[in-house]
């Protein structure tokens, strides 16, 4: 790869489903990876498929549909179980990469590992030439490799190299790093380490400081040509460095940094919203890139500088990462043919079947809406394409109350398949609703958040409801819209409960099978 080119490797379907409450059904992940090549990064991690059935089967689907433009990456600990399964997953990949990690820091070894130093340097030996004698790409993480004592760690890459790892990866795993030592680091190892120059050597940084887009930028500068990163930075704990946040710092700042990457940055709110919708987790309005108020100006002195001339206060287009203030030109009177083709354009071909879905609910929602945006359009594909099978379906809500009658929600819903109804009183319109559900599906899980925004502009918007909920510590995100709030709540309330059945669901499957493989430390 050339020197002046850095890889986005990306691992949102790994480590960012590691976010509490964000994890992804197979058909979910799926989706997502679609969107990533399209967005044109170099490697997507699509999971850790040693932790349970359902991991296998999307690394595997993925591996076996992403055939033109990314890398297909599993994850793996230093265990021969773990490397065999993840090459057996990855088996229909057209570029095949396993991602061998295993703690260097003096803490983790000691506390975490029980290993000695010896013990490490030979796991990583022998784990590394097992993963490439099945995959010619291996890349090897140096878990918490921030907090690992120097000459150690370079002794550990040193190995690596020499077993045939083709990238190594120094992530800041807790968070904990500042971008000077990162930079130093990177530049040390590169330097002094035999072999160096002759792999890629790749930066992985968590937020937990608020610097992990600024650590991975000093990890390029310090010589890093890959960076690990997620959509709207999702991951564990505070989360990962943003792509779109390093990227478009490489791109508007390249007269600095002199490097480029391969990514199509107009696909980057697309991405975001896709990511946030199957995740249920909201972009902040305020977050650099992708978020509502990115490119919004509400000072009058920004304003009047704006109208004069437009690099007074952007230093990026909208249009460059796929903000467009163009509508999309669909009614009630559009046909199915026009609705197929501009999905085509925005990038969601639909089979027979999904169109028909999607159909039915944009004939729906034309008669409630004059103009529809492509916003709309997104959400109604999201709702119907990427859901799996759901165990509670909303049929029928009626809401009533006002200043003198007390708030009353009648809820229609199938549960497994059988419909049954059901009324109920509640403090307020929604209040009566969520009590009304839990009662019809037996949940008795206990409401985190709630938040409601308009999707759109005009009275005929939109509304998007986001629920976190929680059950015996197990969280759980949901998100529904409508144009009546109330109807969205209780899409919402219902995606989130149906979200944690089958997380449930995977939790049975998978205990007893994979003895403490079911939570990924993060390289």
């Amino acid at each position: 790869m050339a020197s002046d080119m850095v890889r986005i490797f990306d691992t949102t379907l790994r480590d960012g489903e590691q976010s509490p409450g964000a994890s992804m059904q197979k058909e979910e992940k799926l989706h997502v990876a679609r969107q990533l090549a399209r967005l044109n990064v170099d490697v997507i991690e699509a999971g850790f498929p040693v932790a349970s059935p359902d991991d296998f089967d999307a690394v595997m689907e993925i591996a076996r549909e992403i055939q033109d433009g990314p890398s297909v990456c599993a994850l793996a600990r230093a265990r021969d179980k773990d490397i065999l399964v993840a090459a057996e997953a990855l088996e229909g990949a057209r570029s095949p990469r396993i991602h061998v990690f295993l703690a260097t820091s003096p803490i983790h070894m000691e506390k975490k590992l029980r290993m000695t130093p010896d013990e490490v340097l030979k796991t990583i030996e022998r784990s590394v030439k097992l993963a490439r004698s099945k995959v010619a790409d291996v890349e090897f993480s140096a878990e918490d490799a921030m907090r690992s004592d120097r000459t150690f760690l370079s002794e550990a890459v040193r190995i690596a190299i020499e077993s045939g790892a083709t990238t190594i990866n120094l992530p800041d795993t807790v968070g904990y790093a500042l971008p000077t030592g990162v930079r130093d680091l990177f530049q040390s190892l590169i330097a002094t380490v035999p072999g160096a120059r002759t792999v890629v050597f790749s930066s992985h940084c968590h937020d937990d400081l608020g610097l992990a887009v600024a650590n991975s930028l000093a990890a390029i500068e310090g010589g890093a040509r890959q960076v690990e990163c997620t959509v709207n930075g999702i991951g564990e704990r505070a989360g990962n460095a943003a792509m779109e946040e390093i990227v478009m710092a490489l791109k508007v700042r390249k007269s600095y940094f002199k490097l480029d990457t391969r990514i199509r940055t107009e696909e980057f709110f697309r991405s975001s919203r896709l990511v946030s919708t199957i995740t249920g987790m909201p972009v902040q309005p305020n977050k650099a890139i992708v978020g509502e108020n990115a490119f919004a100006h509400e000072s009058g002195i920004h304003q009047d500088g704006l109208l004069k001339d437009k690099d007074t206060y952007e230093i990026l287009v909208p249009e460059q990462v796929g903000v467009f203030g163009g509508r999309l030109v669909l009614g009630k009177h559009s046909g199915r043919h026009a609705l197929k083709d501009r999905l085509e354009q925005m990038g969601y071909p639909l089979s027979e079947s999904e169109l028909d879905k999607v159909f039915l609910r944009f004939k729906k929602l034309a008669d409630q809406k004059k103009e529809l945006y492509e916003e709309d359009l997104e959400t109604l594909v999201f709702e119907d394409e990427i859901r799996p099978q759901d165990r509670f379906v909303l049929k029928r809500l009626h809401v009533s109350g006002g200043t003198e009658i007390p708030p009353t929600a009648t809820v229609v819903l199938e549960r497994d398949g059988v419909e049954h109804r059901m009324a109920g009183l509640g403090d307020g319109p929604v209040d009566a609703i969520y009590r009304t559900v839990s009662k019809l599906t037996g949940s008795n899980a206990r409401l985190v958040s709630y938040a409601v925004k308009g999707i759109t502009g005009g009275t005929d918007a939109l509304g998007e409801v986001t629920v976190r909920i929680d059950q015996d510590g197990l969280l759980s995100l949901g998100q529904g819209s409508d144009t009546d709030i109330l109807v969205a709540s209780a899409k919402a309330y219902l995606a989130a409960l149906n979200r944690l059945e089958r997380k449930k669901g995977r939790i049975l499957r998978t205990s007893g099978e994979v003895s403490g493989a079911g939570t990924t430390p993060s390289p």
